[in-house]
């Protein structure tokens, strides 16, 4: 059986543009060095599988009926990846084939290294916030909600400058050991949007894989271009955190976060 150094899964549902840019900026030197490229089309309506059955022939090309989400849709390209490290990438990411060559060896050089994620980068090059963090425990949370209200800053330094163990990485651009993806499974389904990723890397450190984030290799990250509206991602958001609890901390935990949420939206207001 054929099995690619690499496999890339780029979701898209109406970056027609963005995702033929996306591969535009790897795709002939990925195909040339035998990597598997796969891009599922999580029900776009306008015209991006077309374009890219007919500029790409050599990708692979899935079509959804309907738009199933963040985890259901890359879970997609997970079932028919074959590489020995799984690269995630958001269609509106910008990476060479050089970057992911190199971050790839990295990862497979730390073989207790499960999941790696390149430094994100905003399109003016400053380092994108919440590429990487902590488990969102309600400890957590408060601190960082504090910090938010009274001005006080970030909870992390997102200009790191040397690789680090982190809790999560953010699923908009990241490597994955095919040996973790077979330890854990694939993206939990029921996280539409949002913290699948969390999610996953909780899942991949308790198998006893590290997370780390490295800055020594750079993407572009032009952000935000498929989310829904502003309002709506943020309720999104919350109910996606709400899963997040009551999956991995239980129910008590659950109702105290549901009573911080409340009091914090207020505040915000």
């Amino acid at each position: 059986m054929w099995t690619p150094l690499i496999s890339i899964i780029i979701l898209t549902y109406n970056t027609r543009d963005l995702v033929l840019r996306c591969i535009s900026a790897f795709g002939g030197r990925a195909l040339d060095l035998g990597w598997q490229i796969i891009v599922v089309d999580n029900g776009s309506t306008d015209g991006t599988a077309d374009a890219i059955a007919e500029q790409f022939p050599g990708v692979e090309l899935i079509r959804s009926e309907r738009n199933l989400g963040f985890a259901a849709g890359n879970n997609l390209g997970l079932r028919h990846g074959a590489g020995q490290v799984i690269v995630l990438m958001n269609s509106d990411v910008i990476a060479s084939a050089e970057t992911i060559e190199a971050a790839t060896e990295a990862l497979l050089t730390q073989p207790d290294v499960g999941v790696l994620s390149p430094r994100l980068l905003m399109p003016e090059g400053s380092p994108q916030a919440f590429a990487f963090g902590g488990d969102p425990t309600l400890w957590y949370l408060i601190r960082r909600g504090l910090k938010f209200l009274t001005g006080l800053g970030p909870m992390h330094r997102w200009d790191v400058n040397h690789p680090i163990d982190v809790d999560w990485v953010s699923g908009a651009c990241m490597l994955v050991r095919r040996e973790a993806v077979e330890q854990v499974g694939l993206l939990d389904e029921r996280f539409f949007l949002y913290f699948e990723d969390n999610d996953w890397c909780l899942r991949m450190r308790k198998a006893g894989w590290r997370v780390v984030y490295n800055p020594r290799f750079e993407v572009i990250h032009l952000g935000g271009v498929s989310l829904p509206q502003r309002n709506l991602a943020r309720e999104v958001y919350y109910r996606s955190l709400v899963l997040f609890y009551a999956k991995h901390y239980g129910p008590f935990a659950t109702g105290a976060l549901r009573v911080f949420l409340t009091l914090y939206r207020l505040l915000r207001r």
